[in-house]
């Protein structure tokens, strides 16, 4: 019998701890020290594919599915390095695979996959909610095919200077 609480994807694992090593303790410091983000760190999992490891292959990703997308931010954090500064490349690119149109999905998602195009940012937070989002007040009524009228407050949008 197969253990159930075994690793999945051994590969993908095995491939993220290797990358993993060439940013060490000292690598993560510095950029602490610094207030720094992990530019050479993001590059090295984008050009080895992990970020786009979601993106179906006809867009130029892998294709996979979210506990492959899970083991990679799992062993990132696992090696002592820090996903918070490319996690939301995997998801945010999400919104575009459901609610996209064909041309924004050829457009967009193999520039993202090569990491010509960063996806990262996004507006949360509120004033009055914090990052709970089932809390959030901003809405956004369609008032014709292209318009919307957004109505709310964010207090600022994650990693936008590095997107």
């Amino acid at each position: 019998m197969e253990n159930p609480y075994a690793p999945t994807h051994p590969e993908i694992r095995d491939a993220v701890r290797q990358l993993c090593l060439k940013f060490d303790g000292s690598y993560w410091r510095e950029l602490d020290r610094e207030r720094g983000y992990p530019t050479a760190f993001v590059k090295a999992l984008t050009e080895a594919g992990w970020l786009s490891i979601l993106i179906p292959e006809e867009y130029g990703g892998a294709g996979l599915g979210i506990s492959a997308a899970s083991a990679v931010l799992e062993e990132i954090h696992k090696a002592g390095c820090n996903a918070a500064a490319c996690h939301a490349q995997m998801y945010i690119m999400g919104t575009v695979l459901r609610h996209g149109s064909k041309e924004q999905k050829e457009r967009y998602l193999p520039k993202i996959a090569t990491g010509e195009l960063r996806l990262q940012a996004f507006g949360v937070t509120e004033p009055t909610s914090g990052t709970d989002t089932l809390a959030l007040r901003t809405t956004a009524v369609k008032k014709d095919n292209s318009t919307y009228l957004v109505n709310g407050q964010k207090v600022w949008t994650s990693r936008a200077e590095h997107s």
